[in-house]
């Protein structure tokens, strides 16, 4: 692969920190958008040439990347689990996921038409019990996470005005510096599942570092939409006990909330207690990207192995 000029938003968060070292060791020199002068610090320390930039700001956001042959959308503002279900506690997510989708890739375009890769969410699906879910199943957003589609829409745009939009439809992140991860395993040791829905229905994980290695692969796959997604996604009761089971000696058994719960949480409970079985074949035979952790049971035994290390 040919050396590429990078601009890369959400460049601070989980999985973009870990993207940074794989773009500049594969010898792509990298623009990173850091808020905090800290967090700048810790980009030009991972190699990559920091920026302030208002990703609200249109035309800040044109002069910055101007110069770029790909622009990587990472920008999120997910709320902390223990606010997830708080009305209100998604807006600033889905303005980010609305404007600066939309800015970037009209930035993107300006600048002659680059390569727009855009981080999406593959939860987005519909309940398909057993069945497995491509990237042609009909998707069915809910109330909390609707702006997903105006982002991906952004990287439509891209490609159809003549350069290459990429949609990478991830799965649900897990890894040892996930607030929600951590969360996960106070509620095992608690004894309870930290998941919504039957415990015969599929969850689609997929792991911090697998994520980053996907962002990377899009740098060279054909434009449209791709899941990514462990090989093997599991039952949820598989998910809580394979956690449980690495936790070790003296963790309960989960027991699962009431079916009725998901209810009660509104949009964003059912989407979570959604059976999604997703299909990672496409981004596979694209790219040969394959997750290092096959499905999450593996995954969490390294979250626990690492955090016992911190």
């Amino acid at each position: 692969m040919s050396p590429h000029s990078v601009f890369l938003a959400g460049a601070t968060g989980v999985i973009g920190r870990r993207v940074i070292p794989l773009l500049v060791a594969a010898g792509h020199r990298v623009t990173a958008v850091g808020r905090a002068p800290d967090k700048r610090a810790a980009l030009e320390r991972a190699g990559a040439a920091a920026i302030a930039l208002d990703l609200f700001d249109s035309a800040a956001v044109r002069r910055a990347v101007a110069g770029h042959d790909v622009v990587i959308n990472l920008a999120t503002h997910i709320p902390p689990s223990a606010r997830a279900f708080v009305p209100g506690a998604w807006r600033e997510t889905n303005r980010m996921r609305r404007l600066v989708s939309h800015d970037l890739a009209t930035a993107v375009l300006s600048s002659g038409g680059g390569r727009f890769i855009q981080e999406s969410f593959a939860p987005i699906y519909g309940d398909a019990g057993d069945r497995w879910i491509d990237e042609d199943a009909p998707v069915r957003v809910a109330r909390y996470n609707r702006a997903v589609l105006d982002a991906e829409a952004a990287a439509a745009r891209v490609t159809k005005d003549g350069g290459t939009g990429v949609v990478l439809r991830f799965s649900y992140f897990y890894g040892a510096d996930s607030d929600f991860t951590r969360d996960a395993i106070r509620y095992i040791r608690r004894g309870r599942a930290p998941v919504l829905g039957s415990p015969s229905a599929f969850i689609s994980s997929v792991s911090h570092d697998d994520a980053a290695a996907a962002v990377t692969a899009a740098l060279a796959v054909p434009a449209g939409t791709y899941n990514v997604s462990d090989d093997r996604p599991v039952r949820r009761r598989e998910f809580v006990d394979a956690l449980a089971e690495a936790l070790g000696v003296g963790v309960p058994p989960p027991k699962f909330f009431p079916r009725w719960l998901a209810v009660l949480a509104g949009s964003l409970g059912e989407n979570l207690a959604r059976s999604q079985r997703i299909a990672n074949g496409k981004l596979r035979a694209a790219r040969g990207w394959a997750p290092r952790y096959p499905s999450v049971v593996e995954g969490w035994s390294a979250v626990v192995a690492a955090l016992r290390t911190t």
